[in-house]
């Protein structure tokens, strides 16, 4: 009986020591993770000085962005620690940067391409962070990719819907709640279905998040609002019909189809005015900055 005890405790240690290392979380150093929050409030804090609102507003939107994603995926779970309250350094640390950004705003609005390196790559880790607490808690992988998906872009939902505002996620841009989507599902795939290390899953996870939202930047990649694939079938030839009326035969009739016509056509012309007011806005910002840098070599 001692023998047999003996030889069976390696194997259930072993067991053992396998089931707590598939319900651990990634672990992510405390110095990324509020290096994180640091920069999501900041752009909280940026979008509240945009909209005019005062120092209580900047605070609001600051949590919204910085910790709105992880609290709106805890609730969705009800299972779990809420990551606002387990981590004792998330709200002051979110506070803190929240109040220098509002204060001293002139740092962070010059370096306003390495904020948006950083908010992507916030947005990644968050992305592969909440998949993995889902996955922690033996949630099926779509499920694990939607929390991923509200941990990343969640805090931007809801500070848009306190702006009143469509969230930014829901209209026509370069990627970016793909990109989530997408870290998110590569971590799932890697770490179950290839076995790879929660940490090394991570960093490919993020890369791949970063990667795709620069892709969609580099090649102005955009994502559809309109979909409408009976516009590419080829409309099939009636028997009985005639050489001319086959030539018309994909000219709408009914006064519903002129109308749909009609209205498909202004808003392609809307569309392209709204393409050619902000290429306008963003030459004359471009050249508003090189007047600005041209006036501060001149002092």
């Amino acid at each position: 009986m001692h023998s047999f005890l003996a030889a069976s405790l390696p194997v259930v240690a072993a067991a053992v020591a396998t089931t707590g290392a598939s319900t651990q979380q990634a672990a992510v150093p405390l110095g990324i993770e509020m290096f994180v929050v640091v920069v999501s409030s900041a752009t909280g804090v940026l979008s509240a000085r945009r909209h005019e609102l005062d120092y209580i507003g900047a605070l609001w939107l600051a949590l919204l962005v910085g910790l709105g994603g992880g609290l709106l995926r805890d609730i969705i779970m009800q299972v779990g620690d809420v990551y606002i309250i387990k981590q004792p350094l998330a709200l002051p640390v979110s506070l803190i940067s929240a109040t220098i950004a509002f204060v001293f705003p002139v740092f962070i609005e010059k370096q306003d391409r390495l904020l948006n390196v950083l908010d992507i790559f916030a947005v990644g880790l968050y992305a592969v962070v909440g998949a993995d607490k889902a996955m922690v808690y033996g949630f099926a992988p779509t499920v694990c990719v939607m929390m991923g998906f509200f941990t990343a872009v969640g805090g931007g939902m809801l500070r848009d819907i306190c702006l009143a505002k469509t969230p930014a996620v829901f209209k026509r841009s370069n990627f970016y709640a793909i990109a989530a989507i997408a870290g998110s599902g590569a971590y799932i795939l890697l770490v179950q279905t290839l076995g790879v290390n929660n940490m090394i899953a991570l960093v490919l996870s993020t890369a791949l998040t970063m990667f795709v939202r620069w892709i969609s930047l580099h090649y102005n990649i955009q994502t559809p609002t309109e979909v409408d694939l009976t516009r590419v079938v080829p409309h099939r030839k009636r028997t009985g019909e005639s050489p001319g009326t086959a030539r018309r035969e994909g000219v709408p009739r009914s006064p519903d189809a002129l109308a749909d016509r009609r209205k498909r056509t202004l808003a392609d012309i809307e569309q392209r005015r709204e393409k050619e007011r902000r290429k306008e806005a963003l030459n004359r910002l471009r050249r508003m900055r090189r007047k600005r840098r041209q006036r501060e070599l001149d002092v």
